[in-house]
């Protein structure tokens, strides 16, 4: 009776871990898919490598205040993974949004969001060493990445391969692989390293890696001018897509791993084509429709438990 009922009281905690790690996943995407409509609304206003300095910059700034306490208790930890971190930082902060926001002068929103669906199997494939996938969660995969390819193709899977990318699509491939690397070195991230604090290191690290690029975009690009249109978004991006979706993405990658929170990152399109179409009025038709529920019906199927 006591093993059945420490079975039972194990799966409710597991089930309960897994819920929220999902919830945390989609919040992350939902947040995220703001950052594509900005890296085009801002396109011809702020440099790319501007608007990622800043973003990092204002990141810093808005965990400061949790993340030092911690930081200054586990700094011996921190100087022993240094390494670690600076590659987290490489991946996930100082390449992979410049490479969002370069792609974003010569590609729409919705196109960067097509893209970067591919980032679920990139993830699998890089977690595939510590992740089992199972039957039901390939299935799932298989079915949103049919939906994506649909949409890309504008309705024919087969047109696909006959796209003529912009130069932007391809630093939207570049960038997917860095946040499909960076997510699955989340999973080897150091226990004795809380999640303010790598926020935080790998926030600093990024930005002084970007400070020499920033520096020479300065002198070759000059400044952008400050105002609604400018900071307002920087400030979304630095605190919202920054500071909040990365602690929740990095935090559902604990509870549910990095290939189950990377199947509820197959929402990033129909989310983008959702505020494209608000902010930017890019086009939503029949067939994107089609695709969104495709996507949503093999996120559903691929989020549960594994079979």
């Amino acid at each position: 009776m006591e093993r059945v009922r420490a079975h039972r009281i194990a799966s409710t905690k597991d089930g309960r871990a897994s819920s929220a790690g999902l919830a945390l996943a989609l919040t992350a995407t939902v947040i995220w898919s703001g950052n594509f409509v900005i890296a085009r609304a801002l396109h011809d206003t702020v440099p790319p490598v501007q608007t990622a300095f800043w973003r990092w910059i204002i990141a810093l700034l808005a965990v400061a205040p949790l993340a030092l306490p911690e930081v200054r208790r586990q700094w011996p930890a921190i100087r022993r993974h240094l390494g670690f971190l600076a590659l987290a930082a490489l991946l996930g902060v100082a390449l992979f949004n410049t490479l969002i926001y370069q792609a974003g002068r010569s590609t729409s929103a919705t196109n960067m969001a097509m893209i970067a669906a591919a980032s679920p199997a990139m993830i699998a494939l890089f977690a595939r060493g510590g992740e089992k996938l199972g039957a039901r969660r390939i299935a799932g995969m298989v079915i949103a990445l049919a939906g994506v390819v649909t949409l890309v193709g504008k309705g024919s899977p087969a047109a696909v391969l006959r796209l003529d990318l912009a130069p932007g699509d391809l630093w939207m491939v570049a960038a997917t692989a860095t946040f499909a690397g960076y997510s699955a070195l989340l999973r080897r991230r150091p226990e004795e390293i809380g999640g303010l604090s790598f926020l935080f290191m790998t926030f600093a690290l990024g930005a002084a890696m970007l400070a020499p690029a920033y520096g020479v975009s300065l002198a070759l690009q000059g400044g952008f001018e400050p105002g609604a249109g400018t900071v307002g978004p920087l400030l979304y991006i630095g605190i919202f897509s920054s500071a909040v979706a990365y602690f929740t993405w990095n935090k559902a990658i604990a509870l549910v791993g990095a290939t189950r929170a990377g199947v509820v990152y197959y929402l990033q399109p129909v989310c983008v084509a959702l505020l494209s179409f608000a902010a930017l009025g890019e086009a939503v038709g029949a067939v994107q429709v089609v695709c969104m529920i495709l996507i949503v019906a093999g996120v559903a199927l691929g989020a549960g438990s594994r079979r």
